[in-house]
């Protein structure tokens, strides 16, 4: 597959605050809830990211 980047290079390339998120959802199963919490933004804000990060995710590796 010429031309797609790994997950860890697709993450490498995001902010820092959207790579936290979708690290913490992902790869440790946080809740979009306590993602806010910790972080101190709105939760409606950490499911945007989640579910932009989660296309721009598929669309990279398919």
């Amino acid at each position: 597959m010429a031309g797609k980047k790994s997950i860890a290079e697709i993450l490498e390339s995001l902010p820092e605050e959207e790579r936290l998120i979708l690290t913490m959802h992902y790869v440790y199963q946080v809740s979009a809830a306590e993602i806010a919490g910790k972080l101190g933004v709105p939760e409606r804000a950490v499911l945007t990211v989640i579910a932009s990060g989660r296309s721009r995710l598929i669309s990279s590796i398919f």
